[in-house]
This record gives structure tokens, sequence and C-alpha cells, in this order.
């Protein structure tokens, strides 16, 4: 540190500050000086070497130190404070960089014969029969080259196709643990590019999907998806506050003198202060080899990254100079990949999930695994009963399947002999969003809120705009959590009176996006009465339910005014949907959305005369794909020809509908004697209907 100043930021903080209004621009700089070494040795001291020096409250108090000073004196923040770390002004594209040397891929193999010919083939061509080799577990990152200039950082690139990558370094200035100025200065070359591994630690993997999931969101499939998804970002401040990390494990480029071998490559980035990996390791036999993947293998679930193999190099960079490189991976390093894990995983936490109707669902955090070819992150707990029955806790070794083939769920827990288990779960008694009141309803527990829910809201708004409901496009999930969260959105009446302007601000819109987006909203004022009343969301009333209501009133005013009993009377309107149809219209909330909406231009279309149909009163079910139809779109024409579409087969069913690769229906049906029919034959009949 630079010893003119008396103020020493590294060692012992001093925080009493002279108020900013009595420096001059040359005691401001010194200040602003010593303030960024200090935060940055501190932040080396706590990202890199986790041995923090000072109290979190004393860094604070640094941090926003710097923070006046550069207000005050604007002219003196430079792109390397660490400032600029929460967040800087978007980009408008990613622009595109040619690396300073390529960035190779890997050739990987699950096979030990392929490791033990890779071994001999380098012994042969050093001559030797022993060679020194470092071993590095495999991340399962993002990698990134990242160039300094005289100790600074100037920019980092995606590795893209190994040769050019996207400009990604407004990002990249959000990693605590990345240096914006090097250690030791004083000996830093000139120009120095090194190859790092952006990662995303599982417990902050699980903490986001968390937050995703109890706001309804759809959680990131793996850590690397969400690595790579936020370090596209055009925005820095949606990244700034994300769990990343990185560790460096290569150096690219340098005007510099290198050492000769990959060890002292790796000291000589850890004294830059260039965080490297742990458990890197040194190998001179395919036991020591064989051992070290064995090993990283049975501690790969409670390493706290995903890695998923190891990576054996060479050490000498002369003998990896003589084996050279393919045309995109080098012929002296080799991955020895694990096996995928399948099935069987571990639960990192259970969250509860708060649906658009209030329902309560408990959802288990997975660490990710293949499932039939898909990757699976999370699964479905249906309700604490059945958290209890199968006895799941948080850190339980788990076997997932997909239910159907398309939801995943725990089917069973895998017992651990030996091993401490968690508490039990219980469900909570306030909401995880809103912090509403919590009550049980037979099986299933609601949050009291209603639309005052963040996250009943959320979902509210995205079933609204659902292509069997509003059918308004470019409003989906993300969309609707934005409007939410940013509060342009308090109830679904809202939606009309948005201006682009306040949309183009959100995360993940811009000018023609925001166009877009309120138009389609504008778009949609004209829905038949049994879509409408789907979009609103009643409890117990689906798109079936909805087409018999409307068919039977026709209107929303007779609808809206009709009492418990007319529901109740109607064939298939049991008394649970009556009364939760009746209590919605009695509720004055919505009453006063429903006015809200009728003065934002909604025009509700009757439903057209009742007439009988040649498929009246019979029932379909669908089974495989169709070419000619979505399986909505095949539903909602047997429904408007009277018919009904079920999703399984029994006893009522007339006709089944077999298309591609039909599922387990088509046996249950046979078992039935439903009658059998192909594409061709159902749309005959919806012709002849």
């Amino acid at each position: 540190m630079n010893r003119r100043f008396t103020m020493d930021f590294k060692d012992k903080p001093n925080t009493r500050f002279k108020s900013v209004d009595t420096l001059n621009k040359k005691q401001a700089a010194e200040e602003i000086s010593a303030l960024r070494e200090g935060i940055n040795y501190h932040d080396y001291l706590y990202y890199v070497e986790n041995s923090p020096k000072i109290s979190d409250s004393v860094y604070d108090k640094l941090f926003q130190r710097l923070e006046a000073l550069e207000a005050a004196f604007s002219s003196l923040k430079t792109p390397d404070s660490p400032t600029v770390r929460v967040g800087t002004e978007p980009v408008s594209k990613l622009d595109k960089i040619e690396h300073k040397a390529p960035l190779l891929s890997l050739e990987a193999t699950l096979e030990q014969d392929d490791i033990e010919s890779f071994l001999k083939a380098a012994r042969k061509q050093a001559h030797k029969k022993s060679i020194t080799y470092m071993l590095e577990p495999k991340f399962d990152g993002l990698s990134v080259e990242v160039v300094y200039g005289h100790g600074h950082f100037e920019y980092g690139v995606t590795r893209g196709n190994g040769e050019v990558g996207e400009d990604i370094s407004h990002n990249l200035k959000t990693i605590r643990a990345l240096p914006l100025s090097l250690q030791r200065l004083d000996n830093t070359p000139a120009l120095l590019a090194v190859r790092g591994e952006i990662f995303m630690p599982k417990k902050g993997f699980t903490a986001l999907n968390k937050q995703r999931v109890e706001r309804g969101e759809e959680p990131f499939a793996n850590p690397r998806n969400a690595a790579a998804g936020l370090m596209r970002q055009f925005e820095s401040r949606h990244v700034a506050d994300k769990p990343l990390d990185i560790f460096f494990y290569e150096i690219l480029a340098s005007d510099g003198d290198l050492p000769s071998t990959h060890q002292d490559i790796l000291e000589r980035l850890s004294h830059w202060g260039l965080k490297s990996c742990p458990l890197n390791k040194t190998a001179s036999t395919f036991g020591q080899i064989e051992k070290y993947h064995h090993k990283l293998a049975g501690q790969r679930d409670d390493i706290d990254y995903e890695i998923d193999g190891i990576v054996i190099k060479i050490d000498d960079h002369g003998l990896r100079e003589a084996l050279g490189t393919r045309e995109r991976s080098p012929r002296w390093a080799l991955a020895w990949k694990f096996e995928p894990r399948e099935e069987v995983t571990m639960v990192e936490d259970i969250v509860v999930q708060v649906g658009r109707t209030g329902i309560l669902t408990p959802v288990a955090l997975l660490q990710p695994v293949d499932v039939g070819g898909v990757t699976v992150s999370r699964a479905t707990l249906h309700n604490e009963d059945e958290v209890h029955r199968k006895d799941i806790r948080r850190g339980d070794r788990v076997r997932v399947i997909r239910a159907g083939d398309v939801i995943p769920e725990v089917k069973e827990r895998i017992k651990q002999p030996g091993k401490k288990r968690g508490k039990p779960f219980h469900m909570p008694k306030h909401c995880p969003v809103c912090d509403a009141r919590v009550v049980r309803e037979g099986a299933y527990y609601l949050c009291t809120a209603g639309l005052s829910c963040a996250a009943q809201l959320t979902g509210r708004i995205q079933h609204y705009a659902a292509r069997n409901a509003m059918d308004i496009n470019h409003l989906g999930a993300k969309s609707a959590a934005e409007l939410v969260t940013h509060g342009l959105v308090q109830d679904l009446a809202d939606l009309y009176t948005l201006d682009a302007k306040d949309i183009e601000h959100l995360e993940g819109f811009a000018t023609k996006s925001a166009n877009q987006l309120q138009n389609a909203i504008q778009e949609r004022k004209e829905p038949r009465l049994d879509r409408f009343l789907f979009a609103m969301g009643i409890r117990h009333v689906g798109r079936h339910i909805a087409r018999v209501l409307a068919t039977e009133f026709r209107t929303l005013d007779r609808l809206a005014n009709a009492e418990t009993q007319e529901f109740a009377q109607i064939p298939g309107i049991g008394e649970e949907i009556a009364t939760s149809v009746a209590n919605f219209f009695a509720d004055k909330k919505n009453q006063s959305v429903l006015n809200r909406l009728k003065n934002a231009g909604l025009k509700i279309q009757p439903m057209p005369k009742r007439r009988e149909h040649p498929l009246t009163g019979k029932t379909f079910v669908f089974t495989g794909s169709l070419d000619g139809f979505t399986r909505d779109e095949a539903k909602e024409q047997v429904e408007a020809l009277g018919a009904r579409a079920t999703s399984s087969v029994s006893d009522e069913t007339d006709f089944i509908v077999v298309g591609k690769n039909p599922g387990n229906k088509l046996d249950k049906a046979e078992k039935h004697g439903v009658k059998r029919i192909n594409e061709a034959t159902f749309q005959e009949i919806l012709d002849e209907s």
C-alpha cells in the first residue's frame, strides 16, 4: 500500500471519516485510492483465501464511504473500482471479441482403457517411464477468457466457438472472487490473458431456485444453465446479487516469462490473487489417477460446486508442445468423466410453492439428476401428508421418477444407515411469499391473502394470459413476475392500463418487446364467455366446467347474479364447485376487478344458443401425438360439438383417439372395450358433425 497515506484500510481500518464536504479533490483522490486497495485486499481474503480479517459491518462502512466519495467526485470514478460490482449501465448487445489464444475443448471418456492409452502415448513421446500429471476436477460451469492490462481488469469473453466469444465484461465485474486489480502489481505482465470457469455454488443455486419456486417461476435446470444465463444478461444489476464464483486454471497469453510447468502456473495465478481449485493434485501413475477419480466421484455430492469428472493434464509444458493439439482439443490433456447420476439424488431443501389459487405445495429441490434423458432439479411432494408418508427430509437420498413421463416426483427415500437425518418437514403457519395466515382444508393448506399475495397474483396473471384462456402473447411466467414485483399490476384489470414505457424498463424487455406486450393485451378484449370464465382462475373451474357454466347461463351478468342452488342443479356441477363459483362472484374485491375490466373496454361475448349435436353426451380420450391438432385443440373441437374430453379412460369413455406413440391409456381402453379410432376417422367425425 502507498504509505504516503495516513489511512490504512488493510490491517486496521479506521472508519471515522471526515465529512465529504470538507475534502478537496486531491484529498478525495488519495482516500479513494486507499479505500479501493483496502477493499480489494479484503475481497481477496474473503472470496479467495476464505480468511476474512474484518467484520461485515466494517467492510460495509468502507464500501459505503467509497460510494459516497465517488458520488461527490464523479470524475475520480474508474472502471476498476470495486463499486462497479453492484451493477453498471446496461449494454445494448454482447459484442464479439477474438480470443488472445484459442480456448480448446477437451476430449472426454468414460472408459479406463482410454486413460491407459493416453498415459502410454505420453510416455512414448517423452521417452520416459514416468511423467508428472496435474489432476483437476472437471467443472460443469462456463468457460471464459479474462484479460488484464498492467494488472488491471480490461475485459472478459465467453468461450464461444473457441476462437471468438461474447464480451461479458459488465457481468464478470460483479463476481467478487474475480480481482479487478491483481495482487502484487509490481511483477504482473503488461498483458495477461487467463482462462477460468464461472460456476454457481450448490448452496447458492438451491437458494436461488428456492426464491424462484416460491414465486411460482420455473427453476433453473442446473447450476451451469443458471450461470450461463446470468452471464449473458444485458443488465449487470440483475447479476450483481447472484451467487457466482470463478476458478482460474490456465494462462492463455502473456508478454512476460512463464513457468515451465502447470504446477508453477497455478502457483503464479494464486500469487496474483487469481483463485484456483484447492482439489488440484499431482500424480505420476495410473493407480494414483484412478484413486483420485474414485475419490472425487464419491465426494461429488458433498463438494459445493458441480463436477462431472476429472481432467488429466501433462505437467511439463515442453512435452505439451511436443505432443501438440488436434483441430479443437489438446493431445496433452484428457477428461475422465464420472458415470452420470440417474434417478438417485439428494434433497438439498424442501420449499413451499404458492399456486395461483393459494394452495401451498411442498417441492423438493434436488441435486440435478438425469431422469429419462431430462435434467431434473425439483420434484413435487404433493402435500404434507405425502411427505410424512414417504418420510422425506432435507439431506435425504431419494429416487426420482417422472410421473406419466412428465412431472418429476419423489418415489421413495433410500435409507442411509448411520447417517444423521434432517428434521421432519412441516407446512408453514404463514405464507412464505406474503406472510399471510395459512389455513388447512382437507389435505391442502391455503394462503388466505388472495390476490394481495404476489405469488397468487403472478400465477393468476399467467393463467389469465394462457392460450386456452385469454390467449395473450408475450405474457408468460417471467413477464408476469416482473409486472407484480415492480408494482405495475396489482390485479388483472391493471393489465389494460399498462404503458409500454413502463414495461420497457423491466428485465428482459426493450422498446419493441414492450410495445408487443401492450398491443397483445389490448387485442384480447372480446373473449367468449367460457374462455373468460376459465381465465378468471376460479377454484375448481377448469375448461370443461367453464364451458358447462357458460353454455347454461350464456352471459356474464346472468352467471354473476346466479345463486349457489342454481349452479348445483346443473348436471356435473357438484356442491363444492357451486359454492366456489357463487363465492367468487359474491366477493366484493372480485366484483371490483370485474367492473374495472368492463370499464377498461372488455366485452365478454355471450355463448351461442345451445343446440343438440351428434356428439352430445359422448366422451373422448386422446393418447399419443396428432399431426393436425395439438391436444388442447382436439379437446376444444369435441367440446364445441357437445362432447366431453377427459384425460383418463373409464367405463363412460366412448372413443379413444390414437395418435403416434400412444401411452398406456390404449391398453386400459382395450380392457374397457372402448372404441378405438385413428386421427383420420376422428377428422371424419368432426366433419360430419
